[in-house]
């Protein structure tokens, strides 16, 4: 009876510790389900999975960036010397302000757009609507495990899709780009950031925020200093338009 009573126990052990780990994986798989958690890839160790093309909602482009607005890529395509996600450069001699945006996605929304490339043909170019565009910053990406990873890009493109619906947050958007940017795969998009508030301030009237916007952009990155992660000639020549209607504002003030 003794032997008998210990080998009951030790079933009854086992079958509630099989019993524990099959709960623990359902509760797992709801989880990742939810879009509360990624079932990671152990293999993967890639930073981006895929890249959006995004251009200010609401903005005039022209026919070849508004074409190629809400381009999705995965990254094996997008890495490829070769890429270029418009078919052709810009028309509007850089003024559309297009970019490329990389994302991990660890949340449902863009996980979703992941497995549409993943599962789509090589020849087909994807493109997001508008609201499929917005779902990926106002979807729960916080508290997806690929937060900090994404967190700089998903604020860049916030800010890019909301101006027109809501131009707040996309101002605090372009803002946690300029002042948490700090990791090199992020730097080349502090003066794109810098330009994108300078202009939305402008639009809105908030001319002296505007000003300070400037002022900041003009020491972070003064005239002497070229290179790659510096403003391009285009960019500065946007800036100075920027300067000058806010000058026109305050001298129309003045001599009303």
């Amino acid at each position: 009876m003794g032997d008998h009573g210990y080998l009951s126990l030790e079933v009854t052990t086992y079958a509630l510790a099989i019993a524990a780990l099959l709960g623990l994986w359902l509760f797992h798989q709801a989880q990742v389900r939810a879009g509360r958690i990624l079932a990671v890839d152990l293999f993967d160790r890639s930073l981006i999975r895929m890249y959006v093309y995004a251009a200010p909602q609401g903005a005039v482009l022209c026919p070849v960036c508004s074409q190629a607005q809400g381009r999705v890529f995965l990254s094996t395509k997008a890495d490829k010397k070769s890429f270029s996600p418009t078919d052709g450069p810009c028309e509007a001699d850089g003024r559309c302000q297009g970019r490329l945006i990389g994302l991990y996605g660890g949340w449902l929304e863009a996980r979703e757009v992941v497995t549409r490339l993943q599962r789509a043909s090589r020849k087909t170019v994807i493109r997001l609507s508008p609201e499929e565009l917005c779902a990926l910053v106002t979807g729960e990406w916080e508290k997806s495990v690929s937060a900090n990873t994404d967190r700089i890009n998903v604020h860049m493109l916030e800010g890019l899709c909301l101006e027109t619906a809501e131009a707040d947050r996309a101002v605090a958007g372009y803002r946690h780009v300029i002042e948490r940017a700090a990791d090199s795969r992020h730097l080349c998009l502090i003066a794109p950031a810098y330009l994108r508030l300078i202009d939305l301030l402008t639009r809105t009237g908030c001319d002296e925020e505007a000003s300070k916007a400037i002022e900041q952009f003009e020491r972070r990155f003064p005239a002497h200093l070229h290179g790659l992660l510096t403003p391009s000639v285009d960019q500065r020549t946007m800036l100075e338009e920027h300067k000058s209607l806010i000058w026109k504002r305050r001298s129309l003030k003045v001599s009303a």
